[in-house]
């Protein structure tokens, strides 16, 4: 019989995903599960952008530019001027979602075997992307205790080799929540200059800091990154559209850009009518951020709150994004998820989150930890959150 690839076999299960079949299983006998597992927003699309597709009168869906509509790029760059983001449309490609544009940016500065650093927990995927480049990536850990801190610029500087060629950092941060301060960002941009590295940023979570004394710092905000920065962003948080896939790599530096287009041609162009809702998206109100934002901000109070009320519990309280990692008194959370749906409920209800473990890449770390999202309403999550002290004592009675 024929052989699947190494690669292939490398390719890690989705911690966020993997647990659907016994989600599934739960609610076929009746059980309610609260899926905090995913950061899937239930906050209503900008209607502005459905209505775009609703109204569209294309008679011929047909192929957009690689590098996206010019309307569309100029568009993002007056909202990107707006955030202190210095970018014109020629600093802009478009992508089938924010994954995409982090694929073509690991395409264009590595070769088969080079390095990036990233700070760990960190999104998943990261680890499906890096073995799809085909390179390797060198964690550096980030503590709970610390409420996942950029680590010590100097451990970083120890980690870098011949084979280094980027540091990849997500801000704020999925799965912590944190938002790295001015001073951070300075001290990674003083670095990647004196070694001469890129320095990526998966920005798709802008515009959601909260009780941050200073705004989103972003890496193309006067850190004097030009040559060094790439950007990574998304529409799927910010408007609550992840079913759009459609994001954009953004960089000064004009090679990037040249070598990324060749990746965007090949695979021919984005998606028209979620371009269409995306370009449509830009017009919506700040007054729609600001009641999200409120909202988000009350949701993490009340996870957080709730969350202090269970002994044994430890919860890093996020700065932005709406996600929170939260270490739990069991030894494996794998198996601790896994039994909240296949053989625990209260009344009727039970409880699905993302074991810890996969948001890291060294081995045997955040095995007692889980990533919440709080996309659900403040009712829920109370809820859910009782349904998770309620499994503890039971499982740990067991």
């Amino acid at each position: 019989m024929p052989k699947v690839s190494q690669k292939g076999i490398k390719m890690p299960e989705s911690p966020i995903r993997k647990l659907v079949p016994y989600a599934e299983a739960a609610i076929e006998k009746g059980i309610h599960v609260y899926q905090l597992n995913i950061g899937q927003p239930d906050i209503k699309t900008p209607e502005v952008a459905l209505n775009a597709v609703k109204n569209s009168d294309i008679s011929v869906l047909s192929y957009e530019r690689s590098e996206g509509p010019e309307e569309y790029r100029r568009k993002l760059a007056n909202y990107y001027q707006k955030n202190n983001i210095n970018a014109s449309t020629k600093d802009i490609i478009v992508t089938t979602g924010g994954s995409e544009a982090l694929l073509f940016a690991l395409g264009s500065i590595t070769d088969p075997g080079d390095e990036i650093i990233i700070s760990e927990p960190f999104y998943a995927n990261y680890i499906a992307f890096s073995i799809s480049a085909d390179i390797k990536i060198v964690p550096i850990i980030s503590d709970i205790e610390d409420n996942f801190a950029l680590p010590c610029i100097e451990e970083f500087e120890k980690l870098i080799t011949p084979k280094t060629k980027a540091i990849l950092i997500c801000n704020p941060g999925n799965p912590t929540g944190y938002s790295y301060s001015k001073e951070e960002m300075q001290k990674l941009a003083d670095l990647v200059k004196k070694r001469d590295l890129f320095l990526i940023a998966d920005e798709v979570y802008r515009e959601f800091v909260y009780d941050a004394a200073e705004p989103h710092q972003s890496v193309l905000s006067n850190f004097g990154l030009e040559e060094h920065a790439i950007v990574i962003d998304s529409v799927s948080k910010r408007y609550s559209m992840c079913g759009a896939r459609i994001g954009c790599l953004i960089s000064k530096n004009p090679e990037i850009i040249k070598t990324a287009l060749k990746f965007a041609q090949a695979r021919l162009s984005p998606p028209t009518y979620a371009l269409i809702a995306s370009e449509a998206a830009l017009d919506t109100p700040q007054s729609y951020f600001d009641d999200v934002i409120e909202e988000y901000k009350e949701r993490r109070n009340t996870l957080v709150k709730e969350l202090n009320k269970i002994d044994g519990v430890k919860v890093a309280t996020p700065k932005g994004a709406f996600y929170c990692m939260v270490d739990l008194p069991v030894h494996n959370t794998d198996k601790f998820a896994q039994w909240l749906l296949e053989s625990f409920s209260l009344n009727n209800e039970t409880l699905m989150v993302a074991p810890g473990a996969g948001f890291y890449s060294t081995e045997g770390f955040g095995t007692t930890q889980v990533r919440l999202a709080y996309v659900l309403n403040k009712e829920s999550i109370i809820k859910a959150i009782a349904i998770l002290k309620a499994g503890l004592e039971k499982y740990n009675s067991l």
